[in-house]
């Protein structure tokens, strides 16, 4: 008989993008850029996520805010696929939201936000408790709407699996997705101490809690009950980085993929890490290049270390 597939909640934004390419971020002066190509899509932090997590044979609830505009049928067209429902919540000024994401060669990245819409949740929404039922994991990603989930997962005793981007450990916005999350994901990039962030998660109520490092990989602190691991991620080893947006969504839903598996800590350290090189080597959100089998077999190349 086959065996049922892990089913995760996605909760967070998504959007429809225009991205430019430039070789350089412009400086901060009256002047012209001339572009080295653009193109508009799918973007989003959740919904690199799900679709990354559905072309690994995940079963997906998606979420998010949606409007009654052009962008929300273009975005509903690009998350269409079997295995990845959408819940949509209107969208207050019903225009869906829009970024404009200049991105230079180095991979450094000016996201100019044109519409962020805030939710209306109408009485006749899908309850969360139905939502979360038999989910395996729930993702809550940075959204004011994806607070309700923190306590509406914990509740439930579903875990809950944060990416807090760019936090600096002393903001509050992120600290209420910190406190709830059972394994958090955050850039270094803001970070003097990335070891101290991470312990501080881990005091918090983390199990697992990583900082990715671009190009240099991730460090992870992992608590169980012999005590504290600390473990090195290398970066996957790909030929070639085609552009670096949606990595870190790609490392979590890989991380999560594996976890769900039962694989250790250690590798699935290296699936995320893995998932995420998948992302970096292919365009856009490289959802369709994320198989099962291209990410185990380069997650064999990726070195983890023990600290």
């Amino acid at each position: 008989m086959p065996s049922v597939p892990p089913r995760v909640l996605v909760s967070g934004p998504v959007a429809w993008n225009l991205t430019v390419r430039v070789g350089a971020l412009p400086e901060p002066r009256p002047h012209t850029v001339l572009a080295d190509g653009w193109s508009d899509g799918i973007g989003g932090t959740s919904a690199g996520k799900a679709v990354t997590l559905r072309a690994l044979g995940i079963d997906v609830v998606l979420r998010t805010v949606l409007g009654e505009d052009e962008a929300a049928s273009h975005i509903r067209g690009a998350l269409e696929r079997p295995g990845l429902e959408v819940v949509a919540l209107p969208a207050a000024g019903r225009s869906s939201e829009r970024h404009v994401n200049l991105v230079a060669d180095d991979g450094a990245r000016l996201s100019v936000y044109l519409t962020l819409p805030d939710a209306v949740e109408p009485p006749t929404a899908r309850p969360l408790a139905d939502l979360l039922a038999g989910a395996d994991a729930a993702v809550v990603d940075l959204a004011e709407h994806s607070r309700r989930v923190l306590a509406a997962a914990r509740a439930a005793g579903v875990p809950v699996w944060c990416d807090v981007h760019d936090d600096d450990g002393v903001g509050e916005y992120a600290r209420a997705f910190t406190a709830a999350a059972d394994v958090v994901v955050a850039s270094a990039v803001r970070l003097d101490d990335p070891a101290a962030y991470l312990r501080a998660r881990i005091a918090e109520g983390a199990r697992v809690a990583v900082c990715t490092r671009g190009a240099a990989g991730a460090l992870a602190l992992a608590a169980d009950d012999l005590g504290e691991h600390w473990y090195e991620v290398g970066p996957a080893p790909v030929h070639e980085v085609l552009q670096a947006e949606g990595a870190g969504d790609a490392f979590t839903a890989g991380l999560l993929w594996a976890t769900l598996a039962g694989e250790p800590v250690p590798r699935a350290l290296a699936v995320a890490s893995a998932t995420g090189g998948v992302a970096v080597a292919g365009p856009g959100l490289a959802a369709p290049y994320a198989s099962p089998s291209t990410v185990r077999a380069l997650a064999d190349r990726v070195v983890v270390m023990a600290r």
